[in-house]
């Protein structure tokens, strides 16, 4: 339920109509053993000029947090208009966060970047542990993260 929302946020809010044809895309987002509490990831899209143009998810769910997300909040100002319906829990250490949610082709290939920050408990934050641009030859390739996420890979 929670994919459908996203993915009608998500293709609502960066296709304009008439475009909005759509494919489900596999996120799957697997994490280091890195020896502390669950963390909090979100995974968005910024456009070709860097702007924010997106969340995909956010696993976590205590607000107070989110501010630890340093990249996203800056993006997004930590409003929670951007996140309503697309949280999940956090992820342990050696865990793997696998969502899908349809995503608008207009998003491949036209220079969007998908960003993963990472925080954990009393550990140092992450913002861009991951950040790749999102093309359909991207597809299927893991790409490693910096800190806490080991990879991250997406699927069509």
């Amino acid at each position: 339920m929670k994919s459908a929302i996203a993915a009608f946020a998500l293709t609502s809010a960066l296709v304009a109509p008439g475009l909005a044809a759509a494919r489900p895309v596999t996120f799957t987002t697997t994490l280091n053993n890195y020896g502390g509490d669950g963390a909090y990831l979100v995974i968005y899209l910024t456009d070709a000029a860097g702007r924010y143009a997106g969340t995909l998810w956010v696993a976590g769910g205590k607000s107070k947090y989110y501010d630890s997300l340093a990249g996203w909040y800056r993006a997004t100002g930590g409003d929670p208009a951007q996140i309503d319906g697309i949280t999940g829990a956090s992820v342990g250490a050696g865990r793997t966060l696998e969502i899908t949610l349809d995503l608008a082709d207009a998003l491949f290939d036209a220079g969007y970047v998908l960003h993963v920050d990472a925080a954990v408990e009393d550990m140092r934050d992450s913002p861009d542990d991951v950040a790749v641009p999102l093309t359909t030859q991207g597809a299927g390739k893991p790409t490693p993260g910096r800190r806490y996420v080991a990879s991250l890979k997406y699927d069509m």
